[in-house]
């Protein structure tokens, strides 16, 4: 069973009675239950839904402009009213898009709730907090949630962390984040995780920041970043200067969610697996967590990063996909009996 860890009675009691998933044994893929197996074979081996987004633009008080991909769910028989459909903002990870399969998967999941999905991707709880405050200003009737996947669960929960209750977001959920980034970045720099997963995330970042090389090159060495074996040394050549920082450290300082739990404002489940090289579990804030009513984390002994996979051939929905359907409705039908 997975191991659920809250600051307080009532959050526990609700989860347990209006979201039983947390609470069920979960059994991984028997003949894929290992870490990196699961967290490798997921991307390809889960379905992709076909979904029609819809683009939105919006600007930034900086002049910058950020995109917005919606499913608007106008066949929701559940909510026919736009201005009262429950609405989800989804954030995916390092290097997502709204066309990842878990993206894919929770949009699906969403429109069978009746609910409006929309994706994001960003780069800082700055632009996060414009993306909230415009989707809120939409439909400010709409109840509103938000879940972030691996990165951008951790923006969400800095966000959150920052923020406070002042948020017009009811309640989140994130999976596979990264609380502590020093950890985080030192698993991935283990020999076997460097070359399965490090490497390549790292070409993946270098690819995306060389389509748009002109608009950085009075910034930062391109070419020095162009060379970076890691995350590691890609952050330190390239986000941390981006981004103003001193130094790497003041930046992983800042990226760690872990500091920022207790200071979190609205109901917030976050589901980790304790076998995520991505995420170690030594750098899991199970302290802090007991430590705030709003908080549970719901741990599993497998699933990997963002894996979870279930079933003996997991085509379709994962176990992390089915505690974000349970949570979401939860607090969209339930949520009242918590505040």
């Amino acid at each position: 069973k997975p191991q659920l860890v809250t600051g307080g009675e009532s959050f526990s009691r609700f989860l347990q009675d209006h979201c039983p998933v947390v609470t069920e044994t979960y059994y991984p893929t028997v003949w894929c239950w290992e870490s990196r197996g699961q967290t490798l074979l997921r991307p390809f081996i889960t379905s992709k839904p076909p979904v029609q987004y819809r683009n939105e633009l919006i600007k930034t008080a900086d002049g910058g402009q950020i995109s917005l991909d919606w499913f608007d769910n106008d066949n929701s028989t559940c909510y026919m009213d736009a201005s009262t459909r429950p609405t989800i903002l989804l954030l995916p990870g390092l290097t997502g898009t709204s066309k990842e399969s878990y993206i894919l998967h929770m949009i699906h999941l969403s429109e069978e709730l009746g609910y409006t999905p929309r994706t994001y991707c960003c780069a800082n709880t700055e632009d996060l907090e414009t993306v909230i405050h415009h989707v809120h200003s939409l439909c400010p009737s709409a109840p509103f949630l938000a879940a972030g996947v691996s990165m951008g669960g951790m923006l969400l929960l800095n966000y959150l962390g920052k923020i406070g209750p002042k948020t017009p977001l009811m309640a989140a959920a994130t999976f596979s984040v990264g609380w502590n980034t020093f950890a985080c970045s030192e698993s991935l720099e283990k020999p076997l995780n460097w070359l399965l997963f490090n490497y390549y995330l790292t070409t993946c970042l270098q690819s995306s920041v060389n389509k748009h090389r002109h608009m950085f090159v009075k910034q930062v060495d391109m070419d020095h970043v162009m060379k970076a074996k890691s995350i590691r040394e890609f952050d330190k050549r390239f986000t941390s200067v981006m981004f103003g920082y001193r130094t790497i450290d003041d930046y992983y300082t800042d990226a760690s969610p872990n500091h920022r739990l207790k200071s979190v404002g609205i109901p917030v489940l976050c589901l980790n697996s304790v076998d995520d090289v991505f995420s170690p579990s030594h750098a899991i804030p199970i302290e802090t967590a007991k430590q705030n009513p709003n908080v549970a984390l719901v741990l599993t002994s497998y699933g990997g990063h963002i894996g979870f996979l279930e079933g003996i051939w997991p085509r379709q929905s994962t176990y992390m996909d089915r505690v974000f359907k349970q949570f979401v409705q939860a607090m969209v039908e339930h949520g009242h009996e918590l505040s």
